[in-house]
């Protein structure tokens, strides 16, 4: 099924629109608000930007599950 809004934000009670953001470890799939990354939504994490939002666009990428 394919979110266009974080469901571990929602859970957290923020309604956020899904983007690529970038950490030590790579790019991932996340949302964010003006303090900063809210949460980490993807279990991958991607070598470049291009091939994560491939991975949002396509849908091929696995929701986490929980914190």
């Amino acid at each position: 099924m394919m979110h266009s809004t974080g469901i571990l934000a929602a859970a957290s009670g923020f309604h956020l629109p899904l983007q690529i953001l970038r950490s030590g470890r790579g790019y991932y799939i996340g949302t964010a608000n003006d303090a900063g990354p809210v949460s980490r939504e993807s279990e991958e994490y991607f070598r470049t930007r291009q091939v994560a939002e491939q991975a949002l666009q396509g849908s091929t990428w696995t929701q986490r599950q929980g914190a």
